[in-house]
């Protein structure tokens, strides 16, 4: 069990970390640019295993799974660069906070569009939740690489949430009739293609390959965040229920606001961080709610 904990425990520091690589990585590159190099290694990562162990027949998804993961791709795509052009305006707390409140958007959807009833206590979160929100981005902030457009960030970094809950949403309809590999592997792909096109209509390139600063933050987002951090968290559902593992990754802003404070200088405004508390306290109840599975989580 304690090899267990410490394994959940890497798993959030290495995602909690990923806004203090692209922080560094944003030194010298573009937002576009960076999540395009950053998918583009994953995928390439991924492509690799895939050649080496090809899949059975059977495994392959059918035209309409494959439509639906091209899609979940492109919102896989926009997650990524919202959030990390969030990072410019805004601090890597808030971002981080902010781009975590992914479960309230998915369980608004499941009561809006398939009418799933909340019950009072996710009613109660959602109230809990807005006032939360409100603290967080209605005051005044340390700058941020690009300063005074704070709001900006924040309308970034949320956008970036609710690009993920598209992710999540569409991979849950395939989630059963495919595997992890098959799910990670085609839309990781499909996120990087986009993002590269991306980049090139909007002139945003990936960092000069001098730039050690900006490539080890891309390298680290890639390789210890996303490959090794999310691999971690499925690996931990094998020891702890998925609700467990949803809970624990509620800490990952708050390692991502320590280690910005940290490394930074990053300081955390007393109603922000009251805000916060709240915020998280609202997707704690959610996530208690909804039961979230993890399983489905850990791709991105």
């Amino acid at each position: 069990m304690t090899r267990a904990v410490l394994v959940l425990g890497f798993a959030q520091i290495a995602v909690g970390a990923a806004a203090i690589f692209a922080r560094y990585a944003l030194l010298g590159g573009t937002p576009i640019g960076i999540a395009a190099a950053r998918l583009s290694i994953a995928a390439l990562v991924m492509l690799l295993l895939a050649a080496l162990r090809p899949q059975p027949r059977s495994e392959r998804p059918n035209a309409a799974a494959s439509r639906t993961l091209a899609f979940a791709g492109f919102a896989l795509a926009a997650h990524f660069a919202l959030w990390i052009a969030s990072l410019e305006y805004t601090s890597v707390a808030i971002s981080t906070l902010l781009v975590t409140t992914t479960p309230i958007w998915t369980a608004l959807y499941d009561t809006v569009v398939c009418k799933r009833p909340l019950s009072r206590l996710a009613t109660a979160g959602f109230l809990v939740g807005g006032i939360g929100l409100l603290l967080v981005v209605g005051i005044d902030r340390t700058p941020a690489p690009i300063p005074g457009h704070a709001i900006l960030g924040d309308a970034l970094a949320l956008l970036g949430s609710v690009a993920i809950g598209a992710y999540l949403l569409l991979v849950r309809e395939v989630r059963a009739a495919l595997t992890t590999r098959t799910i990670v592997t085609r839309t990781f792909s499909w996120a990087a293609l986009a993002l590269v096109v991306a980049s090139l209509i909007a002139h945003q390139p990936a960092p000069p390959l001098h730039d050690g600063s900006a490539w080890a933050g891309i390298l680290a987002m890639a390789l210890i965040s996303q490959l090794l951090g999310h691999t971690a968290i499925n690996a931990s559902l094998r020891h702890f229920t998925p609700n467990a593992v949803s809970f624990a990754t509620l800490l990952e802003p708050v390692i991502a606001g320590a280690l910005a404070l940290a490394i930074f200088g990053e300081p955390i405004p007393a109603l922000a961080l009251l805000g916060g508390v709240l915020l998280l306290g609202a997707i704690g109840v959610v996530l208690r709610e909804e039961r979230v599975d993890l399983s489905s989580i850990e791709n991105f």
